[in-house]
């Protein structure tokens, strides 16, 4: 069955025109075919196309399932975005496919991409939670600077992770407790500066380690994220 993303649904009961058109011109489905909706806020819906319509495509909703997101407390991912578009839009991709709650693209001292459309992104994370069959879209901001995120308040534990070996740092496999919200905090390819790892450690982030080897930003989001979501299935299983 093909799948849509159609976040106002449930009051609409239209396609976003975007969806329209692939559904109608694209894959030439007809009134009566029977398609999948997502709405991005964890519920999936069975429906019946009612009108046909290339740019409001109108359908009949049949059943209404709920699917919340698999892994326990948020989890959220601030990353200063890579100069090669294509990494920062893999990690995104990833990490939807995995399951995370928001992505915060980072404005870092070393960043070597001080710019981002955000509405590019948006579209890497769509397709990933339609290709991993969740229902849950990851909120993606937009640029943010570093020093006004660490001073926003969060009810969870909240992780840096760099490359200082000389700091004192914690795996993260160590130090996360399972079930638990995280936010986790993942620098620019010439690592997070001193005074940003110093603002942090004063804003209660705890400084961690990714394990031996060196990782690229992209595969520092990713293992992240990997890791909190083996420790909360572990714990599960407990």
């Amino acid at each position: 069955m093909h799948l849509f993303y159609t976040p106002d649904i449930a009051e609409t009961l239209t396609l976003p025109e975007v969806e329209s058109g692939h559904c109608v011109r694209v894959l030439r489905l007809v009134e009566g075919d029977e398609i999948g909706l997502i709405d991005g806020r964890g519920t999936f819906y069975r429906a019946a196309i009612d009108l046909a319509h290339n740019k409001r495509c109108k359908v009949r909703i049949l059943e209404e399932r709920s699917q919340p997101a698999h892994w326990v407390g948020p989890i959220e991912i601030a990353i200063a975005p890579t100069k090669n578009l294509d990494r920062m839009e893999w990690f995104t991709e990833k990490t939807t496919e995995m399951g995370v709650d928001a992505i915060v693209p980072l404005l870092c001292r070393f960043s070597e991409r001080k710019e981002l459309k955000v509405e590019r992104i948006e579209k890497i994370a769509i397709s990933a939670m339609k290709q991993s069959l969740k229902a849950v879209l990851p909120c993606i901001d937009e640029m943010t600077p570093f020093e006004r995120y660490v001073r926003e308040p969060f009810d969870g534990q909240k992780f840096i992770a760099h490359c200082y070996a000389d700091e004192e740092r914690k795996l993260l496999s160590q130090t996360y407790k399972a079930g638990s919200s995280a936010r986790i905090l993942i620098g620019p390819e010439g690592d997070f500066s001193p005074e940003e790892v110093s603002l942090a450690i004063e804003n209660s982030y705890v400084p961690i380690s990714l394990g031996a080897s060196r990782l690229r930003t992209e595969t520092a989001g990713v293992v992240a994220c990997h890791t909190l979501h083996t420790l909360n299935e572990v714990a599960g299983l407990e």
